[in-house]
Order: C-alpha cells, then structure tokens, then sequence
C-alpha cells in the first residue's frame, strides 16, 4: 500500500510557517536566558496553565501519537488504560503528594533529590541511568517522526532525521527550557487541531460511533476483548493484550505509571518551573484533565484505521503505519499541510522535552556535581548549550535503534520497566520511610532494574509467556518494584538510618525546612515562594483556586466514572 500524501505547495505553508513559529520562540526567549536557571529550569517563574500544557505536551510527542493509534488498530479499546490506569492516578499523586518535596527541597532536578535524601553514590547512579534513558527516549521521537516524513511525502529517512533535529536544536539551544515549554504549548494546540478533524472525518467514513463498533464487532478485527477496556483480564484465562488486573493494576497502574509520572525529570521539570508552591502541585493535575479525554483523539483513529486500513491486520503494513495510512485515507487536500506540521510539533513536543531534561541533568548532576565544581554560572550556561548540542547528536544515532521494533510502544515500555520502575519504589520508599538507609537507595535501584531485566530475558528466550511484548513489561516493572523493596528493606536492616534534621524538607512529616537544594532560587520570586511553600507545609488554608486537593479529588472522581461506564 502506497502512503504518500499528495501534498500541495498550500500544505506545505502549513508546516513552513509553524518551523517560523517555533524558531520564532526561541529567538525571542534568548533574550530572558541569563542564568543557568533561566536555561535549565525558566526561572521558576511560569504560571500553572503554561506548566501544565508543556507537561501534557511534553508527553504527548510522536511516540504516543504513532503509539497509541497502533496500539488502538493492534489490540482496540483496552489501549485507554495508558491513559486512565497508566497516567492519570500518578499525575494526581505527583500534584498532590510528592510535588511538595520536590518543590520545597528547591531541588533542581530528581536525581538531585536522590543525593539529598540518600548519598552521592545514589545521586551518580541515577543520573547516568536517566541520561541514557532520557536520550533513548528522544531517539525514538527521533525516528517517529522520520517514519512518518519518509512515509508520507518521500523525504529519505536520515535527511529526515538530520532536519527535525536541526530544528530542535535550534529554538532549545538559544532559549531553552522556556523556549522548550511555549513551543510545547503551541505544539499542544496545534496537535489537538490535527487530531479532532482526522477523527470525525475517520467517524464519517465508517457510519459514526455506532458504525465503527457495529462493523468492529462484526468484523472481530480487534479480537474478541477488542472492544471492551476489562475484558478478558481475569486470571483464570487471560485473554487481555496488557495481562490481567493484577498486571494492569500493578505493572501499568502502579510501578510504571508512577515510575514515570512522579520520577521522570522530563515531566517533573515542568512543574519545578512553576512561580510557586501551589502552581507546581496544580500542573499536573489540570493536565490530567484534558489527558483523561485525549482517547477520544488518539485511540479511536487507531480503531478506525483497522478497519479503512486492511493491510494492517493481513501483514502488510506494520501498525506503527496505522496513523499514517490513515491520514492517507481521510484527510482531504489543504488539511495534509495541518497533519504533517502536527506531526512534526508532536516529534518537537516529545525530543525537545528529553534534551531539555538531558542537558540539566548532565550539567548539574554530573559536571557541576563531579567534574568541575565551584564554576561561575555563566559556565555552566555555556555547558548546558554545548550538552543540548551533543544529545541531539546522540538521539540521531538513538533513532536507529528505535527503528529495530514493529511497535514502538514495545520499546518504550521495555526502557520503562527497566529505568523507572525501581525509581519509583526507591522514591516512594525515602519520602515515606524516615529509616531508609543512605545505601538501601543504590542498590534498590540496582536490584529492582535486574528484576525487570531478567523477566524481559526470561520473555525473549521464551522461558515465560506473555500476550504480548507490553505484558512481559507490565510484569517486569511489578517484579523490579518488588525486588527493589526487598533489597531497601534488607540493606536498611543492616545499615544506619540518616539523622532526622538532615531530612528536614525530604521525607514526610519533617515538612517545615530551609531550602535544601544545591543553590538557592534567585531573588526572582523569592519571597512569593517561600511565603506559598510555608503556607503548605504549615497547614494554612489556600483560595480554592489555588488548592490542588478539591480539584485532584474532582479528576479522581470522574476517572472512576470512565472506568466503570466505558467499554463494559
């Protein structure tokens, strides 16, 4: 099957005045860069809407929307627990639970916090896993992107490559982060004003809501759970593409959701850019509302294109060709420019926000930390600029390793268990657990990532059975959080905990603290977030705009309402 667009030179105009757009942006936020913390984190100055459009963006890259719609033509309607099971909980959990120690320590990355509550030997360890893992991660934003230009206007892979990643390079080297989080916001409108025509039109062509399912039941393309979100998830007979509850609930639900959502600096960043305490909680949160909704426009193309896209249940077509075949199939003429430059600001969304993260955590964690400490600022601005440079390079030889999966998600899943998973029992554990050892958080995290190796070996020599590639790592993340708690516990046991005034700020019930971090915010704010931040910690009731509690209860709620109405 041929999926080359027929574009116009009108389309074109679409994606040459976003690429002026988004280079625009970062010539203008250049010019506010003038510390490291301006670079790295935006001053700590952007109200909560803007944090939580970049934190939702910053997600919703090439990877998911490539993903996801191959998620939805492969296995159906259970694909929406990535979003109700594996996002929502955790980005409810981050706002209201763990934001106040990352915001109120004034760490400046997570890792950082790892160094502060644990030890050095913790903090080092983490923070090469996450740049390996982060730059992987924007390898394969990399080579979505790559696929879809290839595929739908003809543009070898590799000049493909080397253009998107010039462009990111660009606007995230001269403004960075700030310039990273208002490109994400653009990228987020743009994004949404792709999918929602592509979703009706794709309605329209198969007889609307009640024709899909109708034709999908008749069909049984998607299986016979392919249309229902609990369907076959007991444990006697597992008919599920994710596994059973226990699986879904634990692996997807807990360990790997909360591993990312709550630990991920790529997300957390967003949220430590905040202008105070209370917006840093609230970003995750309002981005879990439009997030608990974006199946609507994300799945249902991948439901729909299983049934205008044949070629992908025979074989001839991979699924992570199923947005593209149907962009192919439903887009008329004049809306092909508005996909291809969505596309391309989802590929920006995802590998911008993986650099941004990559280069804070190399130059603060690493070089600042235990290279060349004890430097002026402004050299550890030019190290950030230079590192942005060198992991862009470093995601285009990433991008071809990403293209060795016929799903995507089978990879991104697979990094998942193996880096974040352990993360999040570690953190869970030191923000919880006053007597964790120093020691108990290196080799939790070394223990819980050879869990979940050792399932994915197990899974690919076929020594255990899995439905599918998502399942074996849905079960290696439950594994790598068991055996990173068993190990904490066991190297606790043996080892002294820390003195409670050295986790003032760090771990629950010791809330009331001076700025732990690495180095004070700068006067910018200063006096705003610290009065917010002692608000919090003190108990003092906020305006109702401003408290994250009733409006984290009220998305919990309606999650509930999905969950047990949809797809039964």
């Amino acid at each position: 099957m041929d999926l080359r667009l027929d574009a116009t030179a009108f389309d074109y105009s679409f994606v040459v005045v976003y690429l002026i757009f988004v280079i625009a942006i970062g010539v203008v936020t250049k010019r506010k860069v003038l510390t490291s913390e301006d670079y790295f984190l935006s001053g700590r100055s952007l109200p909560a809407w803007i944090c939580a459009l970049a934190f939702l963006s910053a997600n919703i890259g090439a990877t998911e929307l490539l993903g996801m719609a191959a998620n939805g033509s492969q296995y159906g309607l259970p694909t929406v627990h990535y979003y109700w099971i594996g996002a929502v909980p955790a980005m409810v959990f981050l706002g209201l639970m763990m934001m106040p120690f990352y915001y109120g320590s004034r760490v400046r990355s997570v890792p950082e916090y790892l160094r502060l509550r644990f030890n050095r030997a913790t903090h080092l360890y983490q923070s090469i896993i996450f740049s390996v893992a982060t730059i992987l991660i924007a390898g394969v934003n990399l080579f979505a992107l790559a696929l879809i230009i290839n595929v739908l206007i003809g543009i070898p892979m590799p000049v493909s490559i080397l253009i998107a990643a010039g462009v990111v390079l660009l606007y995230t080297a001269m403004g960075g982060l700030t310039a990273t989080m208002y490109n994400e916001v653009l990228q987020f409108f743009i994004i949404v004003a792709f999918l929602i025509p592509l979703t009706v039109g794709g309605l329209a062509r198969v007889g609307g809501v009640d024709g899909l399912l109708e034709t999908l039941n008749q069909t049984q393309v998607l299986g016979k759970d392919g249309l229902s979100v609990w369907g076959g998830t007991g444990l006697g007979n597992t008919t599920n593409p994710y596994g059973n509850w226990i699986a879904l609930l634990l692996g997807m639900g807990f360990v790997n959701s909360f591993g990312y959502w709550t630990t991920n600096f790529t997300e957390v960043q967003r949220a430590l850019s905040a202008k105070d305490m209370s917006a840093a909680q609230r970003t995750p949160i309002i981005a879990a509302i439009p997030k608990m909704f974006l199946p609507l426009i994300i799945i249902t193309p991948g439901l729909i294109a299983a049934l205008l896209v044949p070629e992908l249940a025979s074989g001839e077509l991979a699924h992570n060709e199923a947005l593209p075949a149907l962009i192919g199939e439903v887009m008329p003429t004049g809306l092909v420019g508005l996909a291809l430059a969505a596309l391309i600001a989802a590929f920006m969304a995802g590998m911008a926000a993986n650099v941004s993260a990559f280069n804070t955590v190399v130059t603060y964690d690493l070089w600042q930390t235990y290279v060349r400490p004890g430097q002026k600022d402004t050299y550890y601005l030019k190290v950030g600029r230079r590192l942005t440079v060198a992991g862009v390079l470093i995601a285009i030889g990433a991008a071809f390793i990403a293209a060795t999966f016929n799903n995507i998600q089978d990879y991104l899943q697979l990094l998942q268990s193996i880096f974040s998973a352990p993360l999040f029992a570690t953190f869970i554990l030191g923000m919880f657990w006053k007597r964790m050892a120093p020691e108990a958080g290196l080799w939790g995290l070394v223990a819980g990532a050879l869990g979940a190796a050792g399932v994915q070996v197990g899974y690919m020599a076929g020594w255990l059975e899995f439905n599918s590639q998502q399942a074996a790592s849905f079960t290696g993340s439950g594994m790598a959080f068991v055996f990173d708690v068993a190990v904490s516990v066991l190297v606790t046991w043996r080892r002294e905990a820390k003195p409670l005034e050295e986790l003032d700020g760090l771990v629950w019930g010791r809330a009331n603290m001076e700025i732990q971090g690495a180095q004070p915010a700068p006067d910018l704010h200063r006096v705003a977030v610290k009065e917010r931040r002692q608000m919090v910690a003190t108990g003092t009731k906020l305006d109702l705009k401003d408290n994250p509690w009733p409006l984290g209860i009220a998305v919990i709620v309606v999650l509930i309402i999905l969950n047990v109405t949809v797809g039964q």
